[in-house]
Order: C-alpha cells, then sequence, then structure tokens
C-alpha cells in the first residue's frame, strides 16, 4: 500500500509545490555580457583611433584613453566579471575580468611607468602587449564554442595584439598602424555583440543573430 501524504512528509519526501520554491540565485541577476563588450568596445575603439594616426602623432587627445580605461573598459568590465562569476560562467567572468584589469593596467603604465623606462619603452611595451597576445590566442580558441558573434571580436583582437606586440618590439610605427585599423574593427564587432545582447534580452527575443553555438 502506498504511504500517506503524512508519512512522505514525516521522512521529507514530498516536494515543495513550485510556486513555493524559491527562485536560483542567478536568474536574479541580468545577464552582464553585454555591459562588459560595451565598455571593452567603447575604450578599444578609443585608443585604436589613435593607434590608427587620425590624430597625428603623440597627439595631446591621447589623454582621453586614460579615464576610460579606468572606469568604464577597466572598472565597469571587471564589474561584469564578477557578475559573471555569479552566473557561474566561467568563460565570461575569465575575459571580462582580465581585460578589466588590462585597462587598469594599461592607465597605470602609461601614466605611471613607461615615462620613466627610456629607450627601453618600446621593449617594455611589446613584451606586454605579448603576454596579452598569448593570453587571448587560448581564449580564442575557448570562445569558438561560444557563438560567432564573440569567436568574431576574439579572432580580430588576436589579430590587433598580434600585430601591435610586432610593432612595439620592431619600432614599426607602420604594423602598429594597421594594428590601430584592426583594433577599431574589434571594437566595432565587440559592440555588435553587447547591442544583440541588449536587445534580444529587452525584446525577449532573437532580434540580431550571434550565431549560438
Amino acid at each position: 500500500m502506498a504511504r500517506s501524504t503524512a508519512d512522505k512528509q514525516a521522512n521529507g519526501q514530498v516536494e515543495e509545490p513550485l510556486q513555493q520554491r524559491p527562485a536560483a540565485p542567478t536568474d536574479m541577476i541580468a545577464d552582464p555580457g553585454p555591459l562588459g563588450l560595451a565598455a571593452f568596445a567603447m575604450t578599444t575603439f578609443v585608443l585604436s583611433c589613435f593607434n590608427a594616426g587620425f590624430f597625428g602623432a603623440k597627439s595631446p587627445l591621447e589623454a582621453v584613453v586614460l579615464p576610460l580605461a579606468l572606469f568604464y573598459g577597466g572598472f565597469a568590465q571587471l564589474l561584469a566579471g564578477m557578475w559573471e562569476f555569479r552566473k557561474a560562467n566561467t568563460f565570461g567572468a575569465l575575459a571580462f575580468t582580465s581585460y578589466g584589469a588590462f585597462w587598469l593596467s594599461f592607465a597605470a603604465y602609461v601614466k605611471f611607468v613607461a615615462p620613466g623606462l627610456g629607450a627601453g619603452a618600446a621593449s617594455a611595451t611589446g613584451l606586454y602587449l605579448l603576454g596579452w597576445t598569448i593570453f587571448t590566442a587560448y581564449m580564442t580558441v575557448a570562445s569558438l564554442r561560444v557563438s560567432v558573434a564573440v569567436a568574431a571580436v576574439f579572432v580580430a583582437l588576436l589579430l590587433t595584439y598580434a600585430l601591435l606586440t610586432v610593432g612595439a618590439f620592431a619600432g614599426s610605427a607602420g604594423i602598429s598602424v594597421i594594428g590601430g585599423y584592426l583594433g577599431l574593427v574589434t571594437a566595432v564587432l565587440a559592440w555588435y555583440a553587447s547591442f544583440a545582447g541588449v536587445v534580444n534580452a529587452t525584446w525577449k527575443r532573437s532580434v540580431l543573430p550571434i550565431g549560438v553555438r
């Protein structure tokens, strides 16, 4: 004979009614991806305008990059990475936290370190960029399982870092300019991925394709 509901309740075997179950903690957190991508895109776009030579060499306007690197590309993207940890998204957490730290470290390097390096600044910058190229290379492999939009961002970013690294080590302004143009492509792709993320979430359907794997 089947046991009564009272017996099951005594043994803790009766499930709670669905409406009484607490929501999963991550259900209360919005997707931080569009924020992280937007922060990365804007800061990359502004810096790449100078790397591409749009405003001439050593333009005083280049100082506008540092506030963006600190507060949007750095701090806002770092927050996006922390929220991705909360949502158990390993790829997003590592990517946004790392590139947020990149922009923070970039601002500190340009402001406090590079001016005192003298003739060694080019090699130091090349080494710095080489480390980020290596990191971006294996993140690009992982991105292939995320979405076509995200993978496109990482492929373009990898090429950008690679060219900027070669340009720094070789002291070649021409190679760095090409890297600047690729940085602009990277920024546009990241903006698209951010745009698609926020539009699709707001409309609650797939309005813009991202090629989910």
